[in-house]
Parts: structure tokens; C-alpha cells; sequence
């Protein structure tokens, strides 16, 4: 979890907060803890790129 934080820019309670709302990387649950696929953390970054006028 502290590795997909990092990557991000964010804490790591941010990342258990986004798995709460649903609204971050996919995620699969082994055991307790959930657990990040590289090509869903990619797939999800890519679809946060902003477009037209507000990407500045």
C-alpha cells in the first residue's frame, strides 16, 4: 500500500479512503489487505488525465 502511496503522491490513509468511496485503483482483497495490480494502477492513472480547457 505504501508503494502505491508513494507512486501517487499521496498518503496512505488517502488510498484507504479512495478503496472505501471505490473511486481509486482497482484492488483485489487477499486476505485483510488489499492488494494492486501494476496494469490497474496504470489503466486508472491514465484515466485521470484531464482534457480540454481545465488541463492546463
Amino acid at each position: 500500500m505504501q508503494q502505491l502511496a508513494d507512486r501517487l503522491g499521496v498518503k496512505e490513509q488517502t488510498i484507504y479512503a479512495w478503496n472505501h468511496k471505490r473511486s481509486g485503483p482497482r484492488f483485489m482483497k487477499i486476505g485483510r489487505l488489499p492488494r494492486y495490480r501494476l496494469s490497474d494502477v496504470v489503466a486508472w492513472e491514465n484515466s485521470r488525465y484531464a482534457s480540454g480547457p481545465e488541463a492546463v
